[in-house]
């Protein structure tokens, strides 16, 4: 993990700004449990009633707020590194089922309330499309977390995109898991 994100994720001020529930996503969760190194931003999941209390509590906390384009995130920034307040993931609603199935992972001497795995993978199977249908990322954190993956069950959960079906079929391929005739035969 690079040495830009951890302290954001350690950092006293955020801690105690964020006085609300929350969990980490995104990259860091995977990492987390074994995932590949990330260095690109942070990702807190926070119920959608509760985003702006959070952007305002850390910009309280002297970091920086960012007006995004996107309708479904806010952002900070601690320094360089940017915190994405994700209120609306792909495919999820942040509530206190999603909340509930976090998990607690020790990882770089923190302990961090993390988004369950197959939640993390089914938000970034949901975010591809068209435009965005980069699979380089995903192929890493799957390869890494395989073994904590209920993989049928997030077939099941994305089986209305056909950019995860065509994902799966990947991954089957490449034999990082169990493909379907394999199981069943």
């Amino acid at each position: 993990m690079g040495a830009r994100v951890v302290p954001s994720t350690n950092h006293g001020r955020a801690r105690s700004a964020i006085e609300i529930p929350f969990l980490i996503g995104g990259s860091l969760a995977s990492w987390a449990r074994g995932g590949p190194a990330t260095t690109h931003d942070l990702d807190v999941i926070v119920k959608p009633e509760d985003a702006s209390r959070a952007q305002e509590a850390l910009v309280g906390a002297g970091m920086r707020a960012e007006d995004p384009p996107e309708p479904w995130l806010l952002k900070v920034w601690d320094g360089d590194v940017l915190i994405d307040l994700i209120f609306e993931p792909a495919g999820l609603t942040v509530d206190d089922q999603l909340l509930a199935r976090a998990e607690l992972v020790n990882a770089a001497a923190m302990d961090f309330r993390v988004m369950a795995i197959e939640d993390v993978l089914y938000t970034k199977l949901n975010a591809l499309n068209e435009h965005y249908l980069d699979f380089s990322s995903l192929l890493q954190i799957s390869r890494a977390v395989r073994e904590q993956v209920d993989w049928e069950r997030l077939r099941e959960r994305t089986a209305g995109s056909p950019y995860a079906t065509a994902f799966f079929c990947l991954l089957d391929e490449l034999g990082i898991v169990e493909s379907r005739a394999t199981a069943a035969g």
